[in-house]
């Protein structure tokens, strides 16, 4: 709780430190939409750190990853269903292409999930589901604001009810070093900030299901830098779920241009031109 808490805190303290200074109409949001963002940020984005941290702290990290990641299928399944998103064959095969590489990739085929900890299984599927709420509620937001609006206050918002919550500023007192600050602010830019906020700008091009089924190439990047930097060794299995999930973003894309290219194709049938062809 103490890592959640100083992770979004500093995370959100520094986005505000550097618009206030640079960009301060990303700051600007209407009255109204202050309910919004205490939904998304208090409640979503508050639920998704805590819930992934308490799965990994409680179960392997490639078990509670696998699980958080069946927050896609969850955010196909809604926009499919209310928000009218077309089912194509080719997104369902990107899903399944992608669901089954995160599945070889972290080794899920030796997890032995019943045997592991009932806790860290319950945070996981928690997990999954606040994934895919704060994707689908911050989904919402992009229609109205910058991506790096929505994230600034999403996590404000999720430092605001963490240090209600827990302990307000309790690390403040912590004679922490300089070298763990350094961790932690490392934690805050590196492993928050910015995955975050290049998320959200996936979200913003792409939407919410091809945004999420392409951040299913976070465990295959994450098994590559292993392999190159910490020398771990790449299972068959492995390397043929990395080349599924690959794959899965480059049906997508394909998907994407074909889905661009056909309200054109369909204006220049409506007038006629002679470029156009069944």
């Amino acid at each position: 709780m103490e890592l959640v808490q100083i992770r979004v805190t500093l995370s959100a303290a520094l986005l505000g430190i550097f618009f206030g200074i640079f960009r301060r109409t990303l700051t600007r949001i209407r009255i109204k939409d202050i309910l919004y963002f205490l939904l998304l940020g208090g409640a979503a984005m508050a639920m998704v750190q805590v819930s992934y941290f308490f799965a990994i702290s409680k179960i392997q990290v490639s078990a509670a990853i696998l699980l958080q990641y069946l927050g896609t299928i969850l955010i196909a399944a809604y926009s499919i269903a209310f928000w009218h998103e077309r089912l194509t064959a080719a997104k369902i095969a990107a899903l399944f292409l992608a669901m089954g590489g995160c599945f070889l990739v972290v080794g899920g085929y030796d997890l032995h999930l019943l045997e592991l900890n009932r806790g860290g299984i319950v945070w996981g599927l928690v997990s999954a589901v606040s994934f895919a709420s704060y994707t689908l509620l911050a989904e919402r937001g992009l229609h109205r604001y910058s991506p790096w609006t929505v994230i600034f206050y999403a996590f404000l918002f999720a430092a605001l009810t963490l240090n209600i919550l827990y302990k307000p500023t309790a690390y403040l007192k912590t004679p922490y070093s300089l070298a763990q600050w350094g961790w932690l602010l490392y934690i805050a830019i590196m492993g928050t900030i910015i995955p975050f906020g290049l998320y959200l700008m996936g979200v913003s091009y792409i939407r919410s299901t091809r945004a999420s089924i392409t951040a299913i190439f976070e465990p295959v990047s994450a098994a590559l830098i292993a392999f190159l930097a910490l020398g771990e060794i790449l299972h068959s299995l492995q390397i043929i779920g990395g080349i599924s999930a690959i794959f899965a973003i480059v049906l997508l894309q394909l998907q994407r241009e074909h889905d661009e290219m056909a309200p054109e194709l369909i204006r220049m049938h409506k007038k006629g031109d002679p470029d156009c062809r069944d």
